[in-house]
């Protein structure tokens, strides 16, 4: 599996002022809206929403259609660039976001990332062994992500004399904190308070197709990657579900309330389960549609000063080898 990496900011300077001269099309208000993502990184959806409200006028919710046609236009227009704007739901806190996606492959969109190989290769590591731990707990110890071996990360060249790189050899502890805060803080990870490192939002932007290629188990409900999951208790039973679907699951007063896999009653209390406001239906669509639910507004002043763009990664590969599913933990969670 190899990453493409690039950096946003060898598009920014040029993307808007292209879009607009090959897209007539698209008004200050389009190019107001890439340009926050570009230089915010991605948005929470009621943040992003009260945007779009600011500069057009119009409420995402009274106004779908018009909402759903500038993300159509968007994408239509972002396509030349090879970007997508793109929603998902981070699976920690169950909220939705947006956020733009670069679909370049090629080698020379490696040279513009801030990030250095062995960097990008600890990335990688930490992003596999959150991603295949049976448990879906959705993180690593801190402990954990420091101990993990970017030799692993080179590769099966057939050859057991391989020679590791210097860089990858010399890349001490401190090297991997530095790097765990500048991916958190680019939103590709987050650091919890308890010590766990976990994927970021621009991971679960980012690498959808990965988990897909990668044999990660879906969310018996919504099919996304269930990376961070509560697991069925039957011994037999590999059924997982993420928290925010297991809540409509469970709420459901036609459903049974049982594991869909094997049919067994859900041992699980609302207790265990995040309670949250919001109620959108999970995105399994490609196009990445937001849900047309209400919700309760958030009355957040956004500030569209975009101010200056920051560099950050996007996440790509070159189809792997497809990997057998690792089979979950019997351990109650």
């Amino acid at each position: 599996m190899v990453y493409r990496i690039i950096s946003v900011s060898i598009f920014e300077a040029s993307v808007v002022s292209e879009l607009g001269f090959r897209m007539p099309e698209l008004s200050w208000r389009h190019h107001t809206l890439i340009q926050a993502l570009l230089a915010r990184g991605p948005l929470r959806e009621d943040h992003f929403h009260l945007l779009f409200t600011r500069i057009t006028g119009k409420t995402p919710d009274n106004d779908q259609q018009l909402f759903n046609s500038y993300l159509l236009t968007i994408n239509k227009a972002l396509s030349f660039a090879q970007f997508e704007l793109r929603g998902c739901r981070n699976q920690y806190d169950g909220r939705v976001y947006y956020g733009l996606v670069n679909n370049v492959s090629d080698e020379q969109s490696k040279l513009g990332t801030k990030y250095s190989v062995p960097q990008i290769a600890f990335y990688k590591a930490i992003v596999e062994a959150i991603a295949q731990d049976p448990s879906a707990q959705g993180g690593i110890s801190n402990i954990s992500a420091l101990n993990l071996q970017l030799e692993n990360q080179m590769g099966d060249t057939g050859s057991q004399s391989q020679v590791i790189p210097a860089a990858f050899k010399n890349f001490s502890i401190s090297l991997k904190e530095k790097t765990i805060a500048e991916l958190a803080q680019d939103k590709w990870l987050s650091c919890s308070p308890d010590g766990f490192v976990n994927l970021g939002v621009r991971s679960f932007l980012d690498l959808r197709s990965w988990f897909r290629s990668n044999d990660v188990p879906s969310c018996e409900v919504c099919n996304e990657a269930g990376v961070k999951a509560e697991l069925c208790n039957t011994e037999d039973c590999t059924v997982r579900v993420h928290r925010y679907c297991l809540k409509k699951m469970l709420s459901n007063k036609k459903s049974k309330r049982a594991c869909p896999g094997c049919g067994i009653q859900w041992r699980s209390t609302a207790s265990n389960i995040e309670s949250r406001e919001e109620e959108d239906e999970p995105d399994t669509h490609t196009q990445d549609q937001p849900s047309s639910h209400k919700r309760k507004k958030s009355r957040l002043n956004i500030d569209i000063d975009l101010g200056s763009n920051e560099d950050c990664m996007a996440e790509a590969f070159q189809p792997p080898a497809s990997r057998r599913a690792t089979r979950r933990s019997a351990r109650p969670r």
